[in-house]
């Protein structure tokens, strides 16, 4: 009797030991893919190392990505004061402010931190958003392969694409809201005229608006 109730009790503190065991080689997984490892990363949609927690498909929202504040980019998202009177659902890029603000109800906006176009490649304009793609694709444009001859003419999508997870095009025009895989950008004025977002940042946003969304760009 007492040798099967020591067995009992042993066997207790063995599985009690193995769930914090799980958890941690779950987190594991979630630190090597933001690189705090090393590890690297083939190119293509479907590529990601086996367990890991961040997803290229559309179930993936990112860590914090379920709140509005938070965030692991440069640039903490947050809830802050709509910065002026649009309609709820509107999409406004200040782009000397360097912040994209997706405007909700009751006067509130949840506020990104964007690249934008460098010196020579700002605009500003009203548009709609007519597509959305996750991990897409990237043709360079034939302006920017003659000043940039060593780019591919094709890229596809995946975690070295600089497009990034998302991405949302804008009216007619070449112009993109996208992720990226340089998310040190964010915050400068480096691109050649598309909005760059952390990759956590685009989806979060991706999973909130929907085609036809308006985005305001001043």
């Amino acid at each position: 009797m007492i040798r099967a109730f020591a067995f009992l009790v042993v066997a207790l503190m063995l599985l009690a030991d193995a769930g914090p065991a799980s958890a941690q080689s779950s987190n594991d997984d979630f630190f090597d893919f933001f690189g705090q490892r090393g590890s690297s990363y083939s190119t293509g949609g479907s590529n990601y190392r086996s367990g890991s927690s961040y997803r290229n498909g559309p179930s993936y929202y990112g860590p914090g990505s379920d709140y509005y504040g938070g965030g692991s980019g440069p640039i903490p998202r947050e809830m802050v004061n709509s910065p002026g009177r649009f309609s709820p659902g509107t999409i406004y890029i200040a782009t000397a402010e360097r912040r994209l603000y997706l405007i909700l109800g009751n006067g509130g906006a949840l506020r990104y931190g964007i690249g934008v176009g460098r010196d020579g490649f700002g605009w500003s304009g009203t548009h709609r958003i007519t597509a959305k793609k996750e991990w897409p694709g990237w043709t360079p444009p034939a302006e920017m392969r003659a000043r940039r001859p060593d780019l591919p003419a094709y890229l596809p999508g995946g975690i070295e694409n600089p497009l990034g997870a998302r991405a949302m095009y804008l009216g007619s025009t070449l112009y993109r809201i996208h992720g990226s895989n340089e998310p040190e950008t964010i915050g400068h004025a480096v691109s050649s005229g598309c909005i760059r977002m952390t990759n956590e940042d685009v989806t979060d946003l991706y999973n909130r608006v929907s085609v036809g969304t308006v985005v305001v760009v001043r």
